[in-house]
């Protein structure tokens, strides 16, 4: 979640390090992938004429793709245990045991099941797309709904972005010169919005896929925590509503999956359940129940949000609009008792999707921190900036040596592999036997596996104490312990005292008083940028939530056990310090900052 960029710090990946068996496929200086999977390759059904443009892509022999994958290896070790005493509706295993041999039946559903899926150039809707892929490759048609001006410039998002992206290196391994015909005869690019009422939809495509499809995924989202008001609720919101109102016209449809985030939950405290909202919920309204002080808050009018997200743009300069938008979507968010426009937003997605279902089997993702994938379809694979990632890579090059946060407080991490295989359970779970309700999904760490701040900085420092960054010269970037401030007094003092030694002004001072002030005015931005920053994090890094996950234990719990070996989303069996330290920050280095200033080995 959250999509903040710091784009005036230059930040750099490295080579992996070891990476015990809890995550395996790496190991020093060199890469092992396992292509993961089973079964064959079938021959698709014919493609209608959605993208014939398409279809003529595909080569002659798309018939004669075998494939012989190896088994999938990962090796969770799930507790069976439930963590709180919350009754999950109709959740329970097949046969009146938790320990099933059948389990689930994920492969058994999945096979021949048509998908619709928004968002799909997004982190984590391409690891759902490849886990799909290669788990389960008789699957039916993958609709994406992909926003571009054309067909053609659709297909072209499609190849750049998705076929060739190297997240499918294992897919690519498996099909050889048959795999861009593979996955052009499953993955059909459809144009088109969420946030067009129709989806944007043209031609025969909004018949066909209403006709065909089995399962809706909505993983569109727009998740900078700061966004215009109007932008992160047209997406965010409205979207939603628009993907359902789509989803009544679809005759088959078993279920209807909203990727959402555990921190729609808002500013609650202690244990968050997995409960549903409901139109009209308001967080500030909970939050006064505890408040000696009355106080009155308004009531919570989704409607009248939509409305007033495109009426305050009326009368506004077009120079002032952006701001206008930023600072209306955080003072709405945090009146109803939500920390930043992204969550608010999301949360209002849910209550229209809630609001609005009717006979529809709906499932409601919420992952926490999504990040790196701790094991497939290999260990750290990760694309763009996440939340604390600009946090962590500018630690790393000597930019940023403290940050605010509560020093015993908790980040809420899971690695993406382990959303997309819950997310798979769900859906099979609540496809089977469809059944017109609702069903949460915390998928966090939390309650059950905590990654403590104060220990994630150690783990920060250790990893670049062995593997750090080169400066311009090929120099190694030797980095302090990471310092945690609770006050954004202390940590603003720290930051002024930080800059000025690193841009040596007080020396500079003795020189010309235009060049001084040209050293300070660069300070200035520095200091401003990152307290900004803290400013937007804050509710993240002093959150008093934690995030019950007994729904997703309970999921766990009726898999067979080679069901929990190729989809396994054990949360508690997650080693932070390999994770952090083995599998992330180097996957980081190596995905997102392409290998610049990377040591050609660790200091021992």
């Amino acid at each position: 979640m959250g999509a903040l960029f710091l784009n005036s710090f230059p930040v750099a990946p490295s080579k992996v390090a070891t990476v015990s068996n809890k995550c395996n496929s790496w190991r020093k200086n060199r890469i092992f992938v396992h292509c993961q999977g089973s079964g064959n390759a079938m021959k698709t059904r014919g493609v209608s004429s959605v993208l014939r443009e398409r279809q003529k892509m595909v080569n002659a022999d798309r018939g004669a793709a075998i494939m012989d994958a190896g088994s999938l290896i990962v090796s969770p070790n799930p507790n069976g245990n439930s963590q709180a005493d919350i009754a999950v509706k109709d959740l329970v295993p097949y046969g009146g045991s938790t320990t099933s041999l059948v389990g689930i039946g994920i492969v058994k559903f999945l096979r021949g099941k048509d998908f619709f899926i928004t968002g799909s150039t997004g982190f984590l809707a391409k690891v759902l797309i490849e886990k799909i892929l290669r788990t389960v490759p008789d699957v039916g048609k993958i609709f994406l709904l992909i926003k571009a001006k054309s067909k053609e410039a659709a297909i072209e998002r499609l190849k750049s972005e998705i076929i060739n992206a190297e997240l499918f290196k294992c897919l690519q391994q498996t099909y050889g010169n048959s795999y861009q015909s593979f996955m052009l005869s499953k993955l059909i690019p459809v144009v088109g919005n969420v946030c067009e009422s129709d989806l944007g939809l043209d031609g025969d495509s909004p018949d066909v896929i209403a006709k065909e499809v089995d399962i809706i995924v909505n993983s569109a989202a727009n998740t900078t925590f700061d966004e215009r008001y109007d932008v992160a609720i047209d997406i965010n919101t409205r979207g939603a509503c628009h993907l359902m109102g789509f989803a009544k016209k679809c005759k088959k449809l078993k279920l209807f999956l909203q990727v959402s985030t555990a921190y729609a939950n808002g500013q609650r405290q202690g244990r968050i359940m997995e409960k549903p909202f409901d139109i009209g919920d308001c967080i500030a309204m909970e939050n006064l129940i505890s408040e000696t002080t009355p106080r009155s808050i308004p009531e919570l009018v989704v409607e009248n949000e939509l409305v007033l997200a495109q009426s305050s743009k009326e009368g506004c300069h077009e120079s002032e609009v952006a701001q206008k938008m930023k600072e209306l979507g955080l003072e709405r968010a945090r009146k109803y008792g939500w920390q930043d426009t992204y969550v608010f937003t999301k949360a209002m997605g849910e209550m229209m999707i809630n609001n609005m279902r009717g006979e529809i089997p709906v499932v409601v993702i919420r992952p926490s921190v999504i990040e790196s994938t701790c094991k497939e379809p290999f260990p750290g694979w990760m694309e763009g900036n996440r939340m604390m990632d600009p946090i962590v890579l500018c630690y790393g090059k000597g930019q940023l040596t403290g940050f605010l946060v509560d020093p015993n407080g908790v980040l809420d991490v899971v690695p993406a592999d382990m959303v997309v295989n819950a997310t798979l359970a769900a859906i099979a779970r609540h496809g089977m036997t469809p059944k017109p309700d609702i069903n949460i999904y915390h998928i966090a760490s939390s309650v059950v596996n905590p990654l403590v701040f104060q220990d994630l900085a150690k783990l920060i420092h250790e990893h670049y104490n062995s593997s750090p960054f080169l400066d311009s010269k090929g120099s190694p970037i030797h980095v302090p312990s990471m310092m945690l401030f609770n006050s954004m007094e202390d940590f603003s003092a720290h930051l002024w005292r930080d800059a000025f030694q690193r841009t040596r002004l007080t020396a500079m001072a003795t020189w010309s008083g235009k060049l001084s002030q040209k050293l300070e005015t660069i300070c200035r931005k520095s200091v401003e940028q990152a307290k900004y920053l803290a400013n937007i994090y804050e509710p993240y890094t002093f959150y008093g939530g934690r995030f019950d996950n007994s729904n997703t234990e309970k999921l766990l719990e009726i898999m067979s056990e080679e069901e929990k070996r190729n989809f396994g989303f054990d949360v508690e069996s997650i080693d932070w310090k390999d994770y952090i330290k083995n599998v992330h920050i180097p996957g980081l280095r190596r995905h997102v900052m392409k290998g610049r200033g990377m040591c050609s080995s660790p200091i021992s």
